[in-house]
């Protein structure tokens, strides 16, 4: 895999702070397509701790986290591009109520099934259980406080969320997606957000699976037939096309008056 160059800027890394607003060409599968940066957001799909460290519920499973934790990197340098050029940033966490009162009957015994469960105590706390410390996000890709953080108690990231709401907000239409699992929770959302009407260009090198012939046949089959359910590129071309275009303040921004000094505020009451 390339080197994944990261977007460097002089400007303040607080998420919305710049924009890049013309469109630019991306290489990209089934074919080239411009982004349309204002309108589009980055959303990092459950990049939690109980997936991808070792000891959690992913390894508890019976599966490799290596293979999961190669996407990191590719995400690193994403979130860090998407900082420096103001993207709208959206993370998402699949997990349930301390009361598990979200969480049904099949998915959490797994009829069949004699490995550890959602809700049952585990190394990083109760499994996939919302405020315990697996739930939360890795710290190398960890939300800064400007950012969205969606929870989620299903597969997709629409499913009993108000992603929609909060996107129709934005005026967002193209979603760049990465995270895990690429066939279960970016697969889902990506079909999800088709059906809404959104493009959605999964970065490959970004996404990852336990399984690598499952990310690959699930990375095809957004692609073909034309992009059935969006397109495909990597972290590499899509840092690239960012660099292509110098930040620039968002209009409101610029208008915006500057603040008084809490000195005259004092002064005034």
């Amino acid at each position: 895999m390339p080197t994944t160059p990261i977007l460097t800027s002089n400007n303040d890394h607080q998420g919305g702070t710049n924009s890049i607003n013309d469109p630019v060409l991306v290489d990209m599968k089934p074919y080239p397509l411009p982004i349309p940066w204002s309108k589009t957001a980055l959303i990092m799909i459950d990049m939690q701790a109980d997936f991808l460290n070792e000891g959690g519920f992913g390894e508890a499973l019976g599966n490799d986290v290596s293979q999961l934790r190669k996407a990191i990197p590719p995400c690193q340098a994403l979130l860090e591009a998407a900082r420096n050029c103001g993207l709208t940033i959206l993370h998402t966490r699949e997990g349930h109520r301390p009361d598990l009162s979200d969480l049904h009957p099949h998915k959490r015994h797994r009829p069949g099934s004699r490995r550890p469960t959602i809700g049952q105590p585990g190394p990083f706390g109760r499994i996939l259980v919302r405020g315990e410390p697996g739930h939360d996000i890795i710290s190398d890709l960890y939300p800064l406080p400007t950012e969205t953080v969606i929870d989620k108690p299903g597969k997709g990231s629409f499913y009993a969320t108000d992603l929609e709401c909060i996107l129709r907000a934005q005026n967002i239409t193209t979603l760049l997606v990465c995270g895990v699992t690429t066939e279960v929770c970016v697969h889902t959302t990506v079909r999800e957000a088709n059906d809404r009407g959104y493009h959605c260009i999964v970065i490959e090198d970004a996404c990852a699976s336990y399984t690598p012939h499952f990310h690959d046949v699930a990375i095809e089959m957004v692609w073909k037939q034309g992009g059935l359910f969006g397109s495909v590129t990597d972290s590499t071309s899509l840092i690239q096309a960012m660099m292509k275009k110098q930040p620039t303040k968002k209009k409101d921004e610029e208008d915006a008056p500057e603040p008084e000094p809490a000195s005259k505020k004092a002064r005034q009451t």
